[in-house]
């Protein structure tokens, strides 16, 4: 059998281009991603050692924490920087595909696809990620699914001052209108979800109880700009903590969904 293969442009982008280990600890608003995707997958996470797949878990960012809380981790990543990055966590690593996995059937408690969804921009090839991770969970085990919002690209561009620029407004323009991001320019290829669909995706897969959080909140992007145009670090400031707490106000409203950068699903394979 063939296994599938990423996009060329998403392995440049991740071997050439950007250093992804420091994406979640650098800035505020990445580490408002990081905090907020730990709180709630702890929310829904077995209770260790439990079985972790983590499927595009690039260079491991999330996986060091889960084995610092005790889970077995076994990371999948396509881009070879990233799985040899990863080693260091103290997970099992393995070049692979979030469409192709090698792991056995109901081998895992837990799958993670904090990546893979927004860099698949056919709904076929989500739909057959969401397949492998269906297939190699055990029955009642977990799965939670990262995106990006549909409208996180003009929050961001609006926070960095860049939407006065006629060029930058009709790239903007377009990935509204198409949910896609082409990968010709600064992002590489990706695709935008909102809430609404990436639920659909998780529950059309056959996954039960899905439901869809906003990870950063509504106030991301006003943390973003103070950072960006002050030049300043506002990681450990009130202003970090009240985004943070503007993404937990936030849950109750899933109007609030469409204001965030990311989205997470979650849902469990039926008993």
């Amino acid at each position: 059998m063939t296994l599938p293969e990423p996009a060329p442009e998403i392995v440049r982008f991740y071997t050439e281009t950007i250093d992804e280990a420091d994406r979640l600890t650098t800035t505020a608003d990445g580490r408002l991603e990081m905090v907020r995707t730990q709180e709630l997958l702890r929310r829904y996470l077995p209770t260790p050692p439990a079985r972790v797949l983590d499927v595009g878990g690039g260079p491991g960012a999330h996986a060091r924490w889960l084995i610092e809380d005790g889970y077995s981790v076994h990371l999948v990543d396509p881009i070879p920087r990233h799985v040899e990055q990863a080693r260091a966590t103290g997970a099992t690593v393995e070049i692979g595909d979030a469409r192709g996995l090698t792991a056995e059937d109901g081998s895992a408690d837990v799958v993670l696809l904090l990546g893979p969804l927004y860099h698949l921009l056919d709904r076929d090839d989500r739909d057959q990620a969401l397949a492998e991770a269906y297939r190699v969970l055990k029955p009642g085990g977990l799965l939670a699914a990262a995106g990006i919002n549909r409208y996180s690209s003009l929050f961001e561009h609006a926070a960095f001052a860049h939407l006065h620029k006629e060029q930058m407004r009709k790239s903007i323009s377009q990935i509204l209108a198409s949910q896609i991001h082409d990968g010709k320019k600064a992002f590489t290829a990706a695709y935008f979800h909102s809430g609404e669909q990436l639920r659909d995706e998780v529950a059309t897969a056959g996954f039960d109880d899905a439901r869809v959080f906003g990870v950063e909140g509504p106030t991301w992007s006003m943390l973003a700009a103070a950072e960006r145009n002050t030049g300043g670090d506002f990681r450990d400031t009130p202003l970090f903590e009240s985004a943070l707490t503007a993404a937990r106000m936030a849950e109750p409203y899933p109007e609030l969904l469409a204001a965030s950068s990311h989205l997470l699903a979650v849902g469990r394979r039926p008993v």
